[in-house]
């Protein structure tokens, strides 16, 4: 498949960690040096499904594609108020179409896994227009009393169109699966036959051993998926890699050693938005004019399961 359009849309509302210091016990002087961000975008009064049927009609109109040509869609979104019907339906809903669609739950390495299963249907012949649209709100995640976790992230949503073409040059999923090192546990409705205890929990991340399964994680997995689609790093145009921690990027850019102008980053005013944050990151590079025909982009993102993955695309 090739990428045709990208779109993105934020919240109105965005929170300097100044902000966040009328009622936390911390201030921009311990944040940023530990995370790199400055402030973040938080929803307010919008709804989590608004912001994915703005970012999705920007991306159907940067691809030229009115939505009735599209074949399927997918949702990546980890949490939002509506448990049924899923994300996908009603953005489907919004634009206006009754394309088939659903949702993932991969949390930040969701883009990737889209854009994998996206390829699929391409190589089987079943599509010829796909949208992506990674939609998330971790700000409604966390414990806002707990400054080592709520500083962290922010909302928003990603788009992606994509068809026919060869300009997808591989992917890699993986998973070391550990469900106590990133997690959030909610209590489902009352049942008159449940006898087990149940306890709600905001996110709960141990983030030094994120931070180490990070950077190690897409330190290999970019340098495998290179060597198996035979491209240097040198070639690589720009490094995608998922918003989560400056420190985190740097450390993955120096394991690979590359020059920093290839790591694009707007963690600085985003915060982690989870698996919108690659999309977001495609959109506004894109629409600052940073790519050529031929770039080539190395996308990598890791998160809870834990998953990592990586894509290689040719712009």
């Amino acid at each position: 498949m090739k990428l045709l359009g990208t779109g993105s849309a934020l919240p109105k509302k965005q929170v300097t960690n100044d902000d966040l210091s009328h009622f936390l016990d911390t201030n921009d002087e311990w944040i940023f040096p530990r995370t790199g961000i400055k402030s973040r975008h938080i929803i307010s009064d919008e709804n989590l499904e608004d912001l994915a049927a703005e970012a999705a009609r920007k991306a159907l109109a940067d691809a030229g594609t009115d939505a009735s040509e599209l074949d399927l869609i997918i949702c990546s979104n980890v949490v939002n108020e509506n448990v049924t019907p899923s994300l996908s339906s009603l953005v489907a809903h919004k634009l206006g179409v009754s394309c088939p669609g659903y949702d993932i739950n991969c949390a930040c390495p969701g883009f990737i896994f889209a854009m994998d299963m996206a390829d699929s249907f391409f190589c089987a012949g079943k599509v010829k227009k796909v949208l992506i649209v990674c939609a998330e709100e971790p700000t409604r995640m966390v414990d806002w009393t707990d400054r080592s976790t709520c500083v962290l992230f922010g909302d928003g949503a990603g788009a992606a169109v994509f068809g026919e073409g060869d300009k997808l040059k591989g992917t890699r999923l993986s998973a070391q699966p550990d469900p106590d090192k990133l997690y959030e546990r909610q209590v489902l409705q009352p049942s008159p036959y449940v006898t087990k205890e149940e306890k709600a929990s905001p996110l709960v991340m141990r983030g030094r051993e994120v931070f180490r399964f990070a950077v190690s994680t897409s330190s290999r997995d970019i340098k495998d998926i290179l060597d198996k689609t035979g491209i240097s790093p040198d070639q690589v145009s720009y490094y995608m890699i998922h918003q989560a921690n400056l420190r985190i990027i740097e450390g993955i850019r120096e394991n690979l050693g590359v020059s920093s102008d290839k790591f694009p980053t707007n963690i600085r005013d985003h915060g982690n938005s989870s698996s919108a944050s690659c999309p977001i990151l495609l959109d506004e590079c894109n629409r600052a004019g940073m790519f050529k025909e031929g770039d080539i982009l190395v996308f990598s993102a890791f998160g809870a399961g834990l998953l990592s993955a990586t894509a290689v695309l040719e712009w």
